[in-house]
């Protein structure tokens, strides 16, 4: 298990990023934009023939001379033998269950922890804390051409999604391609909403008037992103709809709405792209901890 310790400068990858390498050369995951992965494999199967961790340097004030990043950075990365797949089963656990988890490293060795934990690492003695928040996911409500691109685009970027629809046509197309969706028939089936603190719900509806009761229900859940399509009219009219639901002007101030990074998206892929740039820019710039006491 190779993990990004420390960072100087510019990098393509945060602290706490993991490639894992295999006896065979084979690697999964990546540590830069292509410049020492190669490099990373070497020196991972020197540790696993040696059977002891090591911290290496690479770019600026490295030992290897040839291995630039184009960044002009440095990253200390942290070589660890794993001796079972103890730490892989807790962490891919943690992550299924969406969860957060750290994972420590020390002279014992490294495990996982069932708790978030500020990220640190001493390059010295190659012994280290990385906490790891569940990944975004999409709780997507609407209907038209632009729920299906934005639930395909998410996916692709590796954002979990669930999206539900009342046009059942399209709930077919989408399930033809394999994406997660459920036929909602009423405004009041809010119990199809899934939510988590790491949860973005967005709606896309041309129809304002199915989303009022089910958005005066998102309110209540756990979620860092709550969005709507519809320019600033439509959003004015929803607002005092919602009002008479009981939400506050201080909730209302809340809703990203019009939707989205760049606005009068025309067309559903337009929108998804978006979206979604405003939902990971939110995520990236939440403070979970805080969020959460």
């Amino acid at each position: 298990m190779v993990t990004v310790g420390a960072v100087e400068g510019s990098s393509m990858r945060n602290p706490g990023t993991i490639m894992g390498v295999a006896e065979d050369g084979s690697f999964a995951g990546s540590l830069s934009g292509g410049c020492i992965e190669q490099a990373v494999v070497a020196e991972a199967l020197q540790v696993l023939k040696s059977g002891a961790p090591r911290v290496v340097r690479f770019g600026a004030g490295s030992r290897y001379l040839d291995i630039k990043l184009p960044c002009g950075g440095g990253l200390d990365l942290h070589f660890q033998p794993l001796d079972g797949d103890d730490i892989a089963a807790d962490c891919l656990g943690a992550i299924r269950g969406r969860t957060p988890f750290s994972i420590l490293i020390d002279e014992v060795g490294v495990r996982h922890s069932p708790e978030w934990r500020q990220t640190s690492f001493d390059s010295v003695t190659g012994s280290g804390v990385f906490g790891h928040w569940p990944a975004p996911r999409l709780q997507i409500i609407g209907h038209g051409a632009g729920v299906m691109a934005l639930t395909e685009l998410a996916r692709a970027i590796g954002c979990g999604t669930n999206a539900l629809t009342p046009d059942e046509q399209l709930l077919e197309a989408m399930k033809d391609r394999g994406l997660g969706v459920e036929l909602i028939k009423r405004t009041g089936q809010t119990e199809l909403i899934e939510s988590d603190p790491w949860t973005a719900i967005v709606f896309l509806f041309h129809d304002h008037d199915w989303e009022i009761e089910l958005m005066a229900h998102a309110f209540d859940l756990p979620h860092f992103y709550l969005g709507a399509m519809g320019g600033r009219k439509a959003h004015a009219m929803r607002c005092e709809a919602l009002k008479t639901r009981g939400i506050s002007e201080e909730q209302l101030s809340r809703i990203r709405a019009p939707i989205g990074v760049f606005h009068s998206s025309r067309d559903p892929q337009t929108l998804a792209l978006s979206t979604l740039a405003e939902v990971i820019r939110t995520y990236q710039d939440t403070d979970f901890e805080a969020t959460l006491g």
